[in-house]
């Protein structure tokens, strides 16, 4: 459960297979800023491709609630890693492929905002996946899909670049958390 929206471990009874799907919050769902980022973020994700980024299967809404259906990562996240040392040759191995992974977002005009442990998913291989757009930057987005206002920074406090602080996006952003 995260500050927009709550993700449930599901299955898929058509293809029978296990996914996750990620509603928004009910005290959320009244709020059309939020209801913008969901759907943002649900059309940022369905339109990057890339072995690295998990991958959207389906998005809808039920009962007035926006849902997202994506790949279900048995392996938890990054974050749970943490607290004891990797050796070199392995935290190398999960940092290259999200490094990878945001410069093809960053290509595609989507700076993701919120890279941080919590957000990097495992496979049940352990091979990472940058999840969660939720607060990405849409370069392309005209003026009127803005959902921050200038001068207000957005994302996680411990991996915010100083740009973020001062409401500014740039691709350096991702790169510095």
């Amino acid at each position: 459960e995260g500050g927009m929206a709550t993700v449930y471990k599901a299955l898929d009874t058509r293809l029978e297979r296990l996914v996750a799907v990620k509603v928004i919050r009910t005290e959320k769902g009244q709020d059309e800023q939020f209801l913008k980022r969901f759907e943002r973020e649900a059309r940022a994700l369905a339109q990057l491709n890339h072995p690295h980024i998990v991958h959207i299967n389906d998005a809808g809404e039920h009962d007035g609630l926006p849902y997202v259906v994506m790949d279900y990562l048995p392996g938890g996240t990054l974050k749970q890693k943490l607290g004891r040392a990797l050796p070199y040759a392995q935290a190398a191995g999960l940092l290259a492929p999200i490094a990878r992974a945001l410069e093809y977002a960053h290509q595609k005009g989507v700076i993701h905002r919120d890279v941080k442990p919590a957000n990097i998913l495992l496979t049940q291989a352990g091979l990472p996946l940058l999840s969660d757009f939720g607060i990405a930057k849409i370069l392309q987005a005209p003026e009127t899909t803005e959902l921050t206002a200038t001068g207000v920074g957005i994302g996680t406090p411990d991996y915010m670049a100083p740009e973020q602080w001062l409401g500014q996006t740039v691709p350096q952003t991702d790169i510095y958390a």
